[in-house]
């Protein structure tokens, strides 16, 4: 369970570069560029934790899954960049697929 935790450590972690990424205007912004890096070495690195016991390809599904998910909520709050219907089946389509990892794969390791 414990790694499930480190798990979504890496997904704050990877939300918060990613969101420090649009606002880096391609590395020419200090401040920003500076929160992406260190974010995604913060993702990269509880992300390796969370593999310990968490098959890669799982534990990789549901933190680019979710990360997607919360990424496009901040970027129609913060950003403006509202997700049309084909966008919004398709995030729709993501959380299913991590519900049905997570409550029905027996290689979550719960």
């Amino acid at each position: 369970m414990k790694n499930f935790f480190f798990l979504g450590i890496a997904i704050i972690f990877e939300i918060i570069a990613t969101s420090a990424l649009k606002k880096s205007e391609e590395f020419t912004k200090l401040i920003p560029s500076i929160i992406t890096i260190l974010g995604y070495c913060g993702a990269f690195y509880f992300l390796s934790f969370a593999i310990r016991t968490i098959p890669i390809g799982i534990a990789y599904a549901i933190w680019s899954g979710v990360g997607i998910v919360l990424i496009t909520i901040i970027g129609a709050l913060f950003f403006k960049q509202i997700p049309d219907l084909p966008a919004i089946i398709g995030l729709a389509l993501i959380i299913i697929g991590v519900i049905v990892i997570n409550l029905f794969s027996k290689t979550t390791g719960h």
